[in-house]
């Protein structure tokens, strides 16, 4: 028998002050499936898109079929999720007529990147065509993808919450389940007057990394993108504050995202100090934005210092995501990743 104070680690029950599943080592399992139902619904249920010929909209979402999980195994956590759902929309053409449709995407899944999903959109047997038909195959799109790829990312940072258990000392192993709820949605720059969380205070080891991509508009126009707060909400597809001078504040997706403007060179520099609003409080990565005409495009080469490590795959995949892909798509700057 070990002595006192010998025992296998995973087993010490002082590592926490409730006893419960030490250093997270026990398997845990979550049932997201009726959240996600939920979830999908709300994020999907009036998503609108608009152009010359006329408007359109979903207005129900007719089947929703499948399930979704998260299991915590020794401090990780494992998501699987897989959908098939089919929804109804409507249009309006300028003139005043009215169509009806179908939209069905049968693989959202964990095993699916979201680039290569699969979203048909038809129209109900006997409509006649209509270019509202090519507005939400275009834009229409677009928007489901970016909902969908909102409830991955809800799924992974909201719902967990409470997955990865704190330790005596306060510390969690993984910072990337934090939930970003409403409640986060403070003061720009600040903390919550609640509690600060369990890891203020505790160094963390943080990474660096570097992103470069091209697009197809001038330095003064992409510069723009990122200081014109409605150009941001565009991009974003969300509420944004942006106070586009040295010492201004920002607040994007909806609170989520979060910072302060260090240094900014019309046309050539942006340097800002930013994080996730689920990071530990007051801890902030520092970010530069560096644009470089190239003659008919523009180089914009991101560098990301200070990002905990344990959130720089998320990090990195949201500048791509939400910064980089999404001004693509929205301004159609044609931006080719290298």
């Amino acid at each position: 028998m070990a002595k006192w104070g010998e025992g296998d680690p995973r087993w010490i029950v002082e590592e926490r002050a409730d006893a419960t599943n030490v250093n997270n080592w026990h398997w845990t399992e979550r049932d997201a499936t009726n959240w996600s139902s939920e979830k999908l619904k709300e994020l999907l249920m009036g998503l609108q898109v608009e152009s010359e010929e006329g408007k359109c909209e979903i207005t129900e979402v007719s089947k929703l079929e499948g399930e979704a999980s998260i299991n915590n195994r020794k401090g990780k956590l494992i998501f699987f999720y897989e959908w098939n759902l089919k929804a109804d929309w409507r249009g309006t053409s300028k003139s005043g007529i009215k169509y009806k449709g179908n939209i069905e995407v049968p693989n959202l899944s964990d095993e699916n990147d979201m680039d290569d999903l699969d979203i048909s959109v038809s129209l109900c047997k006997d409509e006649p065509e209509t270019e509202l038909l090519s507005l939400m195959r275009s834009e229409g799109v677009k928007k489901i993808r970016t909902a969908l790829a909102s409830y991955v990312d809800f799924l992974k940072t909201e719902f967990t919450q409470g997955m990865i258990l704190p330790t005596a000392n306060g510390v969690t192993k993984q910072q990337t389940a934090q939930a970003l709820t409403k409640s986060n949605k403070t003061q720009i720059g600040s903390c919550s007057a609640a509690p600060p969380p369990p890891n203020t205070g505790v160094k963390i080891p943080t990474c660096k990394f570097s992103l470069k991509e091209t697009f197809l508009t001038s330095p003064e126009d992409l510069y723009r993108v990122f200081l014109n707060q409605e150009m941001v909400q565009a991009f974003t597809r969300s509420s944004a504050l942006v106070e586009a001078e040295k010492g201004g504040k920002f607040r994007l997706l909806d609170g989520n995202v979060n910072g302060e403007f260090q240094e900014l060179v019309p046309e050539q520099k942006i340097v800002m100090k930013w994080r996730f609003n689920s990071w530990p409080c007051e801890h902030y990565a520092m970010v530069t934005l560096t644009f470089t005409d190239k003659g008919n495009e523009t180089e914009l080469k991101i560098e990301c210092r200070a990002v905990p490590e344990s959130e720089e795959e998320r990090t990195r995949d949201g500048w791509q995501r939400y910064y980089c892909h999404a001004i693509k798509q929205t301004f159609g700057y044609g931006a080719r990743l290298y």
